[in-house]
């Protein structure tokens, strides 16, 4: 694989540790993140996630990410509860400091057992020493579904646009090492920012194309 190049938008196809061996170091403004949780997924249309039941990458992944985030910057990763020793221990491990955590809220349970699990978490790891935003947000905020469409876990880009402002500036690279179906990319495109979106799925990369396609001629009739 050769040197990347970071322009206004790029979706690479592949292992998202070698993708980001090949990115220069410190090279991203803000990682944003939705990786496997390790949960073994199969939803009611028996669709399952790659690398969901092997934690072996967690840990390469994210000092991959640490390395290509730039100095006193942050990063946003969802993960899963039942294995946040093993996140945690990754993220540390790759010099991440959390800062923050933050809750969406459903209206809905996922799945039910010993609860009613009507959350997403995600934390808010630093690297170096960022300075607060001019404008911060709260850390509980509004779930809105997605209906998982185009991915089994899809999360809608509107719970993943407050982020990004708050976090960058407009022009900044936002980078997605699990892309998924490419929400992270729309919400980047969105709100103003560069983005690298890296998936290992050929048929979650043709989605995030189509989407940034669409998204890019909605925002050019509305510019119009």
């Amino acid at each position: 694989m050769t040197s990347v190049t970071l322009p206004d938008g790029r979706v690479i196809e592949g292992d998202c540790i070698a993708a980001m061996q090949t990115m220069p170091a410190e090279s991203v403004d803000f990682v944003l993140t939705d990786p496997p949780y390790i949960a073994r997924y199969l939803d009611r249309a028996g669709r399952t996630l790659a690398d969901d039941a092997d934690a072996s990458w967690i840990g390469p992944a994210f000092a991959e990410a640490y390395r290509v985030l730039k100095e006193n910057a942050l990063c946003v990763s969802f993960y899963g509860w039942p294995h946040v020793d093993t996140f945690m221990a990754a993220w540390r491990a790759a010099g991440f400091r959390p800062v923050g955590h933050l809750v969406w809220s459903k209206r809905y349970s996922s799945r039910q057992r010993f609860l009613k699990y009507r959350h997403e978490a995600a934390y808010l790891l630093a690297k170096g020493n960022p300075r607060p935003p001019e404008r911060t947000i709260g850390d509980v905020l509004a779930w809105r579904y997605s209906g998982n469409r185009r991915h089994p876990t899809e999360k809608s880009p509107e719970i993943l646009e407050p982020l990004i402002p708050t976090f960058t500036r407009p022009g900044q690279l936002v980078l997605d090492p699990f892309a998924g179906s490419g929400s992270t990319a729309v919400a980047a495109l969105r709100t103003g920012r560069r983005f690298v979106a890296i998936e290992l799925e050929p048929y979650y990369c043709r989605i995030i194309r189509g989407r940034l396609w669409h998204e890019r001629r909605r925002l050019a009739e509305r510019a119009a």
